[in-house]
């Protein structure tokens, strides 16, 4: 067992997911951000703020908006909508190819990791977080 707190561990685990995701992604040339927009639509359609409120947790402290990634899904032709935003065909296709990526990535992350042992680690770090949004 470390002696490193928490805080160490997350940082670095978020760092190591967002390199991981990277190259999954790298085929397409896309990031995390992207990924995140894409499936989001691909679950959902919706408008930017819609996604913003969907993908707030996982913006950095000087992203604001999702809107420039939007901008930049609508240039490679799989995002259409000025309003109510979707994914066009190509998007479903990109999508349909990158998640077969994305999963693998995430089985690597949860090998050795029970189903139980993961939901337990999610639920700690929930209430851990609610802790602190009650101060």
């Amino acid at each position: 067992m470390s002696d490193l707190p928490i805080g160490f561990w997350l940082k670095h685990l978020d760092r190591l997911i967002e390199n991981d995701f990277d190259h999954a992604l790298a085929s397409e040339s896309l990031g995390r951000r992207q990924w995140q927009v894409l499936n989001s639509l691909h679950g959902e359609p919706g408008t930017v703020h819609d996604l913003d409120q969907r993908l707030t947790p996982f913006l950095e402290e000087d992203e604001t908006t999702v809107a420039p990634v939007v901008e930049t899904l609508r240039r490679r032709g799989w995002v259409s909508g000025s309003e109510s935003l979707e994914l066009t065909p190509e998007g479903h296709r990109a999508h349909e190819e990158l998640l077969g990526q994305v999963q693998r990535t995430r089985s690597r992350l949860c090998e050795g990791i029970s189903d139980q042992e993961y939901r337990d680690t999610v639920n700690v770090l929930e209430r851990m977080s609610a802790n602190l949004e009650q101060t």
